[in-house]
């Protein structure tokens, strides 16, 4: 086993800046080591911790699915102290990712279900790597009707849009993109993401949902969601927002009882039933 206290070198290879106020941006990581690649498995839902000489770690959920070899994707929000330090940092620059942590998506469990995939605004990092496993050869076969629903404040903050752009041309994914609000050149879906949610997700039937979004996303669609059919125990939410060390040591990311770092991030919501409503 990988000591989980120990991160491995990477090497950053590109960084993308994903929008207008220059917040948002997408680090493509290299493993220095040969074999570190091949250590460091992992599925959709889970995250890492980017580790930073000198200056400490940050919670990331992996953006990139295992189908894609040879790097990591990370988007980082710059919201403190390390955020703000990476995204000072350059392609070519050294650092560290500890981990994979958390558990993933239960896609083993899912095979032979519809998916509905519901992102909201930088959430979207571990439901587009889901959506990348999902559609590789090796898997497609295995679920039924996939579904993406996606939305963001503004046009210019819905990420990996060249990815969502080549799947609205399959013919086995059907994806909705929306804005919050009216934007100047946007023709697509406009409104709050629980409101497109339920005029666009399909029914129920043999279905299960993967939510990503801010807590007051989660919230609202989650209603939606019930209303339109789906159980509780189909419905599997992402707190990665709430992660802290990775490793249930500092204790600061628990939702009752739950340590939301080694039992989750994925939770469905029947799990969450009765716990203090935290996420």
């Amino acid at each position: 086993m990988n000591n989980p206290y120990l991160p491995y070198p990477v090497r950053i290879a590109e960084i993308t800046v994903n929008d207008d106020e220059r917040n948002l941006r997408t680090f493509k990581f290299e493993f220095l080591n040969p074999g570190d690649e091949e250590k460091f498995s992992y599925l959709p839902g889970q995250f890492a911790e980017l580790s930073v000489p000198g200056q400490g770690e940050i919670p990331i959920g992996i953006a990139s699915s295992p189908t894609e070899k040879g790097y990591l994707l990370f988007t980082v929000n710059r919201t403190g102290h390390v955020s703000t330090f990476l995204h000072y940092m350059k392609p070519g620059d050294v650092m560290g990712i500890r981990g994979p942590l958390g558990h993933p998506y239960p896609f083993e469990k899912l095979k032979g279900k519809n998916l509905v995939i519901i992102a909201g605004g930088f959430a979207v990092t571990t439901l587009r790597a889901a959506g990348v496993w999902l559609l590789d050869p090796a898997n497609r076969a295995n679920y039924g009707k996939i579904s993406f629903i996606y939305g963001a404040r503004g046009p210019s903050l819905l990420l990996f849009l060249d990815d969502f752009k080549a799947w609205e041309k399959r013919d086995d994914i059907d994806v909705f993109l929306c804005s919050y609000k009216e934007a100047k050149g946007w023709d697509g879906l406009v409104g709050f993401l629980p409101e497109v949610v339920k005029k666009v997700c399909p029914p129920a039937d043999n279905a299960a949902v993967f939510l990503c979004g801010a807590p007051v996303v989660i919230k609202f669609t989650q209603t939606v969601l019930l209303e339109a059919g789906f159980k509780n125990e189909d419905i599997f939410l992402s707190l990665e927002n709430r992660m802290k060390c990775g490793l249930g040591i500092c204790g600061r990311c628990n939702v009752g009882p739950e340590y939301v770092c080694k039992d989750g991030p994925v939770f469905s919501v029947a799990e969450l039933s009765g716990l203090p409503r935290e996420y």
